[in-house]
């Protein structure tokens, strides 16, 4: 027996710097295995996974954002079927009025509203946004010689981002970003699941009720209008409520898909000069390095499910009311889809099987928008940032880096990035 054996997924923080060597423990003992604490059964391979994305009667996302400790009174038991025990205690569980932890038929219609709101005309036009935002970005600290890429970039960046994609005013964008930054520790799940201070969401519910409300009395030629007169697949008008969570939760998941694929990209770019200079000679490859970021560096690192009623994968038994857990980091290295799944290739031509995005009716309604904002941003980095490189003050030493992560069980994401560079004086703004 190994220490893996015993180990604590959801609590032990040795695991979240390195979780590899467990996942690969995981793996030796098969695609599906149960886990020693909280009545969970863990998933690393790919195929096992998309099963039970596709089998929503059968898998159930009420306990989708924090697992275990999202799960309110409900155990494995041995009952066939907790189906109603999960609509009445729904409203417990973390997040439950949100898209990601909903079930058909409700979430059917809150996607059919977002996706109203994610159209190609508005998306076009929010690309367009992103590529003078991304240069003035950079004019802050091109000088330097040196940036955070998190708080120089990243996170003001896929903040201002959303931000025009959905209207807000102007005038509001600075509180906005001043709000939303200070509350970026506040985004990720603790160890045990814990909440922080505050809702991060509360201050979106407020601000975009008030939009909404507003538009609604006084429509303008504006997208907060669009917003607010949006309606469902069926035509039927949604209360303010429901379109303030599918606003707000747009806001706030966009935000953190998109700086933790930046932010590990950038460390890849910078750890390899050579993966640089062939990326600014072969833009082409750019979209494709994207996908082999998402597959190796999944920023959700692990995803969960509630079996409603007793089952089995791949010959595993699976009792009504147990939490599954898509182990991501696992399931984007399974060696039976991957060559070499720990290695980074930039032309895999597979890259895009990963799951980074979820698949079935929940893949991430978002992720067009995140793949285009990492497009632009690396598009614009590799011009204006020659010989991007690893600050040794900061990180350390080739061979002996030293990186804080996120301590949490569910993302996978640097708390710091500190690169060097230098100017690149052909490659102004576009």
């Amino acid at each position: 027996m190994t220490a893996f054996d015993t180990v604590d997924y959801f609590t032990d923080s040795a695991l979240v710097g390195d979780p590899y060597p467990y996942f690969e423990h995981l793996r030796a003992r098969g695609p599906v295995v149960s886990l020693p604490h909280h009545d969970v059964v863990a998933v690393t391979g790919l195929d096992e996974a998309l099963a039970v994305y596709r089998d929503v009667d059968t898998f159930s996302s009420c306990n989708a954002v924090a697992g275990p400790f999202g799960s309110g009174p409900i155990r494995p038991s041995g009952g066939e079927d907790v189906s109603a025990l999960i609509e009445r205690h729904r409203g417990s569980m973390p997040m439950a009025e949100y898209l990601v932890a909903q079930d058909p038929p409700e979430h059917a219609a809150q996607r059919g509203l977002l996706m109203r709101l994610l159209t190609p005309k508005r998306m076009r036009e929010n690309e367009a946004f992103m590529w003078g935002l991304a240069d003035r970005q950079i004019d802050a600290f091109v000088d330097r010689g040196s940036f955070e890429v998190l708080t120089d970039y990243a996170h003001p960046f896929a903040l201002l981002v959303i931000a025009d994609l959905l209207g807000v005013p102007e005038e509001d964008r600075d509180s906005f970003r001043d709000e939303l930054i200070e509350l970026q520790a506040q985004l990720g799940v603790g160890m045990r699941g814990g909440k922080g201070r505050r809702d991060p969401l509360e201050f979106l519910t407020d601000q975009f009720t008030g939009y909404i409300e507003s538009r609604r009395r006084q429509p303008r030629q504006d997208v907060l209008t669009q917003l607010a007169s949006a309606t469902y697949p069926d035509g039927s008008v949604p209360r303010v409520d429901a379109v303030v969570r599918t606003a707000s939760f747009l806001f706030a998941a966009g935000q953190d898909t998109t700086t933790r694929l930046l932010s590990w990209g950038l460390q890849h770019l910078a750890e390899r000069p050579e993966l640089q200079d062939r990326l600014r000679r072969e833009r082409d490859l750019i979209p494709n390095f994207i996908e082999e970021v998402l597959r190796i560096e999944s920023p959700v690192k692990t995803d969960f499910r509630m079996a409603r009623r007793a089952t089995r994968l791949a010959g595993v038994e699976i009792g009504a009311g147990t939490t599954v857990a898509l182990m991501m980091g696992a399931i984007n290295r399974d060696p039976r889809h991957f060559e070499s799944p720990d290695e980074l290739r930039v032309d895999r031509p597979n890259a895009g099987a990963h799951l980074s995005f979820g698949r079935g009716i929940h893949s991430c309604p978002g992720g067009p928008l995140s793949r285009i904002e990492v497009r632009v941003s690396f598009e614009r980095l590799l011009s204006r940032l020659a010989d991007l490189g690893i600050s040794e003050l900061h990180h350390g030493p080739v061979g002996d880096r030293r990186f804080e992560h996120e301590p949490t069980y569910i993302l996978r994401g640097l708390r710091a990035l500190h690169l060097t560079f230098t100017p690149a004086h052909d490659g102004g703004p576009s």
